[in-house]
């Protein structure tokens, strides 16, 4: 059996393993375009790599995947993040998992991943061919005919091949695969920062507030977690994830909205007035600038405070009815405007890809095109931060790896 892998990202060195480990006898050669392999892995994670995450149940893992969860659920049964965390030890990767959940190396150096899959190819004599960009598959009988963008380059024919190519930011990058017949979702950004360059929070960049709520105003889109506030805007997992949720209406909006956040982490506005109400009572005569509800930073609640028009040397005593439910308002609905979007242009995920409509989930085999299998982020799968991205790479390669 002959195998092609058009993409040398993570699952395609992860399908092209689980190939040769189901057909021993197969010659499997993994196709990448650019000059080496392994790119995306070696700078994800902040260069440390987070492989997985650590959460305890399938039906908790699902509900990271804001498109494909639904589909992901019996793949993960079939290889779950508890087997990626098995598969990396018993191949010489030691991990640790964090308190957050995320799971990294031991080494904190994504080179220790890349070194695992070329050791691991080298020892199962699978074939990496660099500089082999891949402009269109042809079926031919049963067989596939891989044609390449360099002319120099003759056309190869193959009995299975799997396109892991990774998430495309256009839909230009995938048209070879629509003439296939595919559906395909169009492209648009997943997890970046908010750009506010209208807001005078800026100021405040460098400041994190451990757990926050925001949400798109007007929409139902809401996440919690972690707020980064930066030179630019806002960033952090919170934002992160909002982006994620909300990716396909916010580029529909053309990146322009308004979202809410909520620094006090807490819906209930009766207990945040309850909160401000006990301080009145135990700091009655001191100034509202030192005492500071919810572990908020000096900065920040100096910032809040002018927001919400109270000056500092007030007293708690002398706010009021009036005063309480301004810092109320500003500390569960604050309003900040957003223009635009900040993205990590080498670590981009996107929304879209080859639509799961189009593929067998059992088998990642193309419901179009016999033969063909996808994994990875060409698919339109993608998730929020925390090993996620890398978790549907793994679990859709060992599927298509099977060659059903």
């Amino acid at each position: 059996m002959k195998i092609g892998i058009i993409g040398g990202g993570a699952a395609g060195f992860f399908s092209a393993i689980a190939a040769k480990e189901n057909y021993p006898h197969a010659s499997i050669t993994i196709f990448e375009k650019s000059q080496r392999v392994l790119a995306k892995v070696k700078i994800s994670g902040g260069g440390r790599c987070n492989v997985t995450n650590g959460c305890g149940s399938i039906s908790e893992l699902c509900k990271a995947y804001p498109r494909g969860g639904r589909e992901l659920k019996k793949a993960f049964h079939a290889f779950s993040n508890k087997d990626a965390f098995e598969w990396f030890e018993s191949s010489g990767v030691p991990l640790v998992t964090q308190s957050d959940g995320c799971v990294f190396p031991a080494s904190q150096d994504s080179q220790s991943i890349i070194d695992c899959f070329l050791s691991e190819a080298k020892r199962l004599k699978i074939s990496i061919e660099t500089e082999r960009g891949v402009k269109a598959i042809v079926p031919i009988n049963d067989k596939l005919e891989i044609s390449f963008t360099s002319s120099d380059l003759q056309p190869q024919i193959f009995d299975k091949v799997i396109v892991t190519t990774g998430g495309s930011p256009k839909m230009e990058g995938l048209k070879w695969l629509e003439v296939l017949n595919h559906k395909i979702e169009s492209p648009v950004p997943s997890l970046f920062s908010f750009t506010m360059p209208a807001e005078p929070i800026t100021k405040l960049m460098g400041i994190v507030v451990e757990n926050v709520q925001v949400s798109i105003q007007a929409t139902k889109i809401r996440s919690e977690g972690a707020l980064l506030i930066t030179h630019w805007g806002m960033s952090g997992p919170a934002i992160l994830k909002l982006s994620s949720y909300g990716a396909r209406e916010l580029s529909e909006r053309e990146y322009n909205f308004k979202i809410q956040v909520n620094w006090a982490n807490e819906q209930n506005n009766d207990l945040v007035t309850d909160d401000l109400n006990a301080i009145v009572s135990e700091h009655s005569k001191k100034m509202v600038a030192n005492i500071r509800p919810y572990g908020l930073s000096e900065r920040l609640w100096l910032f809040l405070l002018s927001k919400a028009e109270i000056p500092e040397t007030k007293k708690w005593c002398e706010l009021g009815k009036k005063g309480i439910n301004k810092l109320l308002t500003v500390l569960t609905n604050d309003i900040y405007e957003v223009n635009g979007k900040s993205t990590f242009t080498e670590e981009y995920v996107t929304c879209g890809g080859v639509s799961l409509q189009s593929v067998d989930m059992n088998t990642m085999q193309s419901k179009v095109c016999k033969n063909l299998y996808f994994a990875g982020e060409v698919l339109d799968i993608d998730a929020i931060t925390g090993g996620y991205n890398l978790q549907a790479a793994w679990t859709t390669g060992f599927i298509a790896g099977k060659l059903k």
